[in-house]
């Protein structure tokens, strides 16, 4: 395919690159896809699902969490970032991040 594109309008030419840009984000979809389907057949072949072998819904490694609420021992701190509203209110209450570590 031989465009000239000497002989386009400015107008033109904008299409044209939008139209390029469209189609690469289609052909990026459907080889997004395809590898995905292919990751999935080759994980149902250990007898997995994609997401069990990828760690679905894991943003990356959060560390080790260091610290947990007494009341609900499913809520963790690692000690990095903010703290949470259980940690700030147990040490308004006048525990200690000893006391709140695993």
């Amino acid at each position: 395919m031989t465009i000239d594109l000497e002989s386009l309008s400015r107008d033109e030419l904008k299409q044209l690159v939008n139209d390029a840009q469209k189609a690469l984000k289609s052909v990026d979809a459907r080889r997004r896809a395809a590898a995905k389907r292919a990751a999935e057949l080759a994980a149902k072949e250990y007898g997995f699902t994609l997401d069990e072998v990828i760690g679905a819904g894991t943003k990356g490694s959060k560390g080790a969490p260091r610290f947990a609420n007494p009341a609900d021992p499913s809520q963790t701190w690692t000690g990095r970032g903010r703290q949470p509203n259980w940690v700030k209110d147990a040490m308004a209450a006048g525990k200690s991040l000893d006391d709140l570590a695993l």
